[in-house]
């Protein structure tokens, strides 16, 4: 058939048109819709628990002065060597003894602590993995006095070796050969690191894992499937996932309303293990998987960080994966607060106000105070539905917490003494410090909103850690026992530590698995 030049023309114009539809279905993806990778880490060295060294094992000797440990065969000139090194023993100290020819090498390493405290058989642990990491031969750890100092040690170097090297496309792989912890007690060394420390070990890399992957792999939807798999198989465990629907008809504004300005759906996640009766201890997590600030949008350096943002969120599901694999006989509960705060024609605006599920309204003074948005409707849906005994929560929440304390602790804040004298225990059996800043009533003044019930920032003169505070607090009912954790300073390792080997630390993991365990407030 014989079409005129404009015929043709119309047609050509409007073929575009008909294919339009496909394509913009396709950006219905959140982002590209393409993995940066399928591989997993790199395989690490496996914790064993022997009675005597084997063939061919790299040996480390543990040492807390110049006297040679019984049962550990080493080179006649040992002694010599070590008075002519002077090594003392001294925690932190290395001596390499020169093998025989042929054979692995030999160090020992000194574990003596500091007039008044024990021995730190954790850090002897991570720094004989991180030193012995190149060694193309099995680890042998001797030495050490019994099976707890066993146990604290394979917990050490499980730590100490970790990596993530997963999207390394050109990465070498490391030896992987087992590390053995040699002595008399391996049985029972052996027992306490399963029940014990081994799930312990597996919670703080989880949440490792959970903070150092990037954005586009963890965001809600994501961090709930891998939690799922994380605790599949593991008894008494119940998840209950709540969406941006679900949020919508309990009329939880404020964590649905930092989540808006995203594709990528917010998500309230519960997970409770019960391995006791009676009421839970509560452990709420901000889960901030990426912040931009949203339309207070923060400046360019640094903001590759704000994946991390969701530390929190991996503290509260490290310590609820440590207690159920463990069977600690608690009862304890998560919140997980998921949500990404992106920019956006649909995004929150400063000015807004939210209501929680609760009925209490907050005026939005900064898009990028969202932390304590999402954990106002997740304290007061575990408050309704668990009636907890007591609450911690925890969170990378205000840039004023780094500042006041740096990298060396978390800030805490406590309504009463007893609280906040438990949360120090645990942080100081831990090793997951705390400092306590202070609560005062005209900081929680300060959070009043000319507009709405409080507002989320501007509360000069409160500083931005208390003011924080006082926000959370508002929503926590007053006859709970509740402490609060700004994490802000210590969610990331300041280079090279015997435990952490840069990057994410999966701080309060080991802090919130302690105070489930023993803290039980009158």
């Amino acid at each position: 058939m014989h079409l005129s030049r404009s015929k043709l023309l119309a047609a050509a114009l409007s073929a575009p048109l008909a294919l339009a539809a496909p394509a913009l279905a396709a950006q219905d993806i959140a982002g590209s819709g393409i993995a940066p990778g399928e591989a997993q880490n790199s395989a690490e060295r496996p914790i064993g628990f022997v009675e005597g060294v084997a063939q061919g094992a790299a040996l480390a000797v543990a040492m807390t002065g110049t006297e040679l440990p019984a049962g550990v065969s080493l080179p006649a000139d040992t002694a010599e060597r070590i008075a002519a090194a002077k090594f003392t023993g001294k925690a932190g100290e290395t001596l390499a003894i020169p093998a025989p020819a042929g054979s692995p090498p030999i160090m020992l390493f000194g574990a003596a602590p500091e007039a008044g405290k024990a021995a730190d058989w954790r850090a002897l642990g991570g720094r004989v993995a991180q030193a012995m990491a190149k060694e193309n031969a099995p680890i042998a750890l001797a030495g050490l006095p019994d099976a707890a100092a066993m146990a604290d040690a394979a917990f050490g170097a499980t730590l100490g070796q970790y990596r993530f090297d997963r999207y390394q496309s050109a990465r070498t792989m490391p030896p992987a050969q087992a590390i053995t912890l040699v002595g008399p007690d391996a049985s029972a060394a052996e027992a306490l690191w399963r029940s014990r420390h081994q799930p312990l070990a597996d919670g703080v890399r989880f949440a490792r894992d959970l903070v150092n992957e990037p954005a586009n792999v963890i965001y809600p939807e994501s961090f709930v499937e891998r939690t799922r798999a994380a605790f599949r198989g593991v008894p008494n465990v119940t998840i209950e996932v709540l969406d941006e629907a679900a949020m919508r008809r309990l009329g939880m504004g404020a964590i649905a309303g930092v989540g808006q300005g995203s594709p990528r759906g917010s998500r309230l996640m519960m997970i409770t293990y019960k391995g006791a009766g009676g009421a839970p201890i509560a452990l709420a997590g901000k889960g901030i998987t990426f912040d931009t600030g949203g339309i207070s949008i923060k400046p360019n350096p640094g903001m590759w960080e704000m994946k991390g943002d969701m530390s929190g969120a991996a503290a509260v599901t490290g310590a609820v994966l440590s207690l159920a694999k463990s069977r600690a006989p608690v009862h304890a509960v998560a919140a997980v607060a998921l949500a990404e705060n992106m920019p956006g024609g649909n995004a929150q605006r400063p000015g807004d106000v939210v209501r929680t599920m609760s009925g209490k309204t907050i005026e939005i003074r900064s898009t990028d105070a969202e932390g304590r948005l999402v954990l106002s409707d997740a304290i007061e849906y575990t408050v309704q539905q668990h009636k907890p005994f007591a609450l911690v929560d925890i969170a990378t929440l205000t840039g004023s917490a780094v500042r006041a304390l740096g990298a060396e602790y978390a800030a805490l804040f406590a309504r009463k003494d007893a609280y906040a004298d438990a949360a120090l225990a645990a942080g100081e059996a831990t090793g997951e410090p705390l400092w306590r800043l202070p609560l005062h009533p005209a900081y929680a003044k300060a959070i009043k909103s000319d507009i709405a019930d409080i507002k989320n920032s501007d509360a000069d003169p409160a500083p931005g850690a208390s003011a924080g505070a006082h926000f959370i607090e508002y929503f926590v009912p007053q006859d709970l026992p509740w402490v609060h954790i700004d994490m802000a300073a210590v969610d990331r390792c300041t280079g090279t530590t015997p435990l952490c080997p840069g990057s994410a630390r999966g701080f309060g993991v080991m802090l919130l698995d302690e105070m489930a365990r023993n803290w039980r407030p009158q």
